[in-house]
């Protein structure tokens, strides 16, 4: 029986390997960056509602009327650099709003400019944002 020539072969499964290997690789990349984002968010927006309650947290809140004037921005951009250094990377900077609701105030922190490195997750991860929810 003649021997066939093997010339090749690991190379080829090399790459039959190697594009499944290194799209599970990048995927979990990915999705880390995206986990560590939306907790610095989450850590920003808690941060965030905490400022909001001792910068405004006055006897008519406490009296259980509406804090609509509870809605400005009390914390610097140091402190939320402080509070959040991961979201500064890049150049990018987050945003914090505060809506006043019925008996709530809601604080949203939000990373406008992330975007995901693989194309396969769509726009759908795009542009994340975290809530904190605080009741008067």
């Amino acid at each position: 029986m003649r021997k066939l020539d093997q010339r090749g072969v690991a190379a080829l499964e090399f790459c039959l390997v190697a594009v499944p290997l290194f799209t599970l690789i990048f995927a979990i990349f990915d999705f880390g960056r995206y986990a560590i984002t939306m907790q610095s968010l989450r850590m920003l927006a808690d941060a965030a509602a905490r400022s909001n309650m001792v910068g405004c947290y006055t006897p008519a809140v406490v009296g259980g009327t509406s804090p609509s004037a509870c809605t400005g921005d009390y914390m610097t951009a140091a402190d939320k650099q402080v509070a959040a250094p991961f979201l500064y990377g890049a150049g990018l900077t987050p945003t914090v709003t505060t809506t006043a609701g019925a008996s709530a105030l809601t604080v949203t922190a939000s990373q406008s400019g992330f975007a995901m490195l693989m194309p396969i997750w769509g726009t759908s991860l795009n542009a994340p944002s975290a809530s904190t929810t605080i009741p008067f």
